[in-house]
């Protein structure tokens, strides 16, 4: 398995850690308990690990083209 199948896994698997916190939290205020402060922290350091992963993903196609097209004029 390569770099970009890793970084695609784990970055499925935080966005469900993610929502899965955020729906604890509303589920939480509904049942009508005020949280203690540092609950409403628990979702940043998911939402940091997938604004990283993301950016990766999303540059990833944009690094390949520039790669490919690197190899293809060196090649020249």
């Amino acid at each position: 398995m390569n770099w970009s199948k890793w970084i695609r896994q784990i970055h499925r698997w935080l966005s469900i850690i993610f929502t899965a916190v955020v729906a604890a939290i509303f589920i939480a205020l509904g049942v009508g308990e005020e949280p203690a402060e540092w609950v409403y922290f628990l979702p940043l350091l998911p939402l940091a690990l997938l604004t990283i992963s993301g950016l990766y993903l999303f540059a990833l196609p944009y690094a390949t083209r520039w790669r490919g097209a690197r190899r293809i004029g060196g090649e020249a």
